[in-house]
């Protein structure tokens, strides 16, 4: 079957199965790598992408279910080559190791700041529950959020 939607603000197109998974589409179709296999139960948070703008993990969503939807991975984030702000506060507060879950936590990140331009650490662990990181402790990534959020107010 055929899928329209827009993909990091670009309408796109492409054939799918009908149980193909959104993640398989993305990595398969599309190439965005970003979008990553984690525990494909939901879990985990490593395929978290936004469809209209809401943090939905990739591996639960059949690719024909964004039929005329906007799917944002974290390529959509940076605008002309520039770093977002939230990828630069992430880069200068440290709140990444190896990567694996960056994506996904820059997403959530992205559609609570857009909600809530202020979050108290409470709002950010709670926006976080479904997102695993194994390297960082969220110690670097709270704070990473904080930044970010700091900066997102002084505009």
């Amino acid at each position: 079957m055929k899928v329209q939607f827009k993909l990091n603000g670009r309408p796109v197109s492409c054939e799918v199965e009908p149980n193909q998974t959104l993640l398989d589409m993305l990595r398969h179709r599309f190439r965005i790598t970003s979008v990553k296999r984690g525990c494909e139960l939901g879990e985990c948070g490593a395929c978290t992408v936004l469809i209209n703008g809401e943090p939905a993990c990739s591996c639960l969503v059949l690719a024909p279910q964004v039929d005329g939807a906007e799917v944002l991975t974290v390529e959509g984030l940076s605008k002309d080559g520039e770093l977002s702000e939230l990828q630069r506060a992430f880069i200068e507060g440290f709140g990444f190791q190896c990567g694996y879950c960056t994506p996904g936590i820059l997403l959530v990140t992205k559609a609570l700041l857009d909600r809530n331009p202020s979050p108290s650490i409470a709002d950010i662990m709670k926006a976080l529950e479904g997102n695993l990181c194994r390297c960082t402790g969220y110690e670097q990534i709270i704070s990473s959020i904080l930044r970010a959020s700091s900066l997102k107010g002084q505009k």
